[in-house]
């Protein structure tokens, strides 16, 4: 088994205090010395650095390279505008989900970014489509929480021409760099692609903004969980469909209608008649955190469901989960019951997510 990869921001996590970990083969930073509650807060609040070297970059080029790219994923590719992201998954024959990516259309080319553990499957999947498929070895950031636009536009001024979801290549100092107006947080936010060898210095230079401050996976995943977005291999996975995980916003009208993608024979009949199962958020009543396993039963005892993530929210101010329930008990404010350690907790069912987002549209 070969040692974990180091982003090139490694040294500067340690030379930071982060507290570093093997994440998904690569050695990343849970947290800094601020802790996980304070680099939450920080993004709600100010803003936070993240390193997300370990996530996939990867440009298409070729001839009908949206159309080739629409028969793995259900997104409308060939309606996306030049420097429009979308968000989207690789669909499997059964209609489940094999990752979970953004597709950005850069104008003669489409550049996506995948899962850090899904990486090495999602580029090969990617290469049975007649396109040259380039591996990117940039390093890349993310900058999220309300601060985030005046911090970025101070090297790069077009950030504050950018809406959500929209994608831009300008020079922050002599380096060529990719800013996408997005994140994984429910803030406002950039995901900023830049050269190996310019990184640390680019880095170094973000981190003097008095608003500013690293943060690790630690915050990064309470800050999805309060905003309600799905972790692959978690929430998501290859037994679950889009429908069920509520992602149907992601399928456009006409590829819903048209098919064209593996599993989308499930994916329309759930679309239809909808799924036995769905995705849900949960509240616990009482502090306890209820996590990923603890299974979900009714007020009668019967289970019917199962917690897929789960934790503490410090925005919220109190424990926060997200889980599949059977359809019929789906519905917002439905009472339920949770299993931990052979206790039943009561639990409610609640419309996700637990914190508005603050995208700029």
């Amino acid at each position: 088994m070969s040692d974990p990869r180091k982003t090139p921001l490694y040294d500067l996590h340690v030379e930071l205090g982060g507290k570093m970990v093997d994440f998904a083969g690569w050695m990343m930073p849970v947290n800094y010395p601020m802790g996980i509650v304070g680099e939450h807060t920080q993004v709600r609040t100010k803003a936070g650095l993240f390193d997300v070297s370990h996530m996939g970059q990867v440009e298409l080029h070729g001839e009908n390279v949206a159309q080739k790219l629409e028969t793995l994923v259900p997104a409308a590719i060939t309606t996306l505008p030049t420097g429009k992201a979308r968000y989207t998954f690789f669909t499997n024959e059964q209609g489940g989900i094999m990752d979970d990516l953004i597709v950005s259309n850069g104008g003669d080319y489409l550049y996506a970014v995948v899962n850090a553990s899904m990486r090495d499957q999602d580029i090969a999947h990617m290469r049975t489509l007649d396109l040259e498929v380039i591996e990117r070895d940039d390093a890349l950031i993310a900058i999220q929480g309300p601060a985030a636009e005046s911090i970025v536009a101070e090297f790069a001024p077009v950030a504050k021409t950018l809406k959500f979801m929209e994608t831009t290549v300008t020079t922050i100092g002599s380096a060529l760099c990719r800013i996408s107006r997005l994140g994984y947080t429910g803030e406002d936010g950039f995901e900023i692609s830049i050269p190996v060898d310019q990184v640390e210095r680019i880095t170094r230079a973000f981190l003097q903004h008095p608003d500013l401050e690293p943060a690790g996976l630690g915050a990064r995943d309470s800050l999805r969980l309060e905003a309600g977005l799905c972790l692959y291999g978690n929430d998501i996975d290859n037994d679950t469909s889009p429908v069920e995980a509520n992602l149907t916003w992601a399928i456009q009208k006409r590829r819903r209608e048209q098919g064209g993608f593996p599993g989308a024979a499930r994916i329309q009949r759930e679309l239809a008649e909808g799924p036995s199962r769905l995705l849900v958020g949960i509240r616990p009543d009482g502090r306890a955190p209820a996590r990923r396993g603890v299974e979900v039963a009714d007020t009668d005892g019967n289970v019917i469901g199962q917690i897929t993530s789960g934790g503490f929210g410090p925005t919220v101010g109190g424990p926060v989960s997200m889980g599949y329930v059977a359809s019929e008990f789906a519905a917002p404010d439905t009472k339920v019951n949770l299993l931990i350690r052979g206790k039943e907790m009561p639990a409610t069912i609640i419309k996700l997510p637990f914190v508005q987002h603050n995208y700029k549209r």
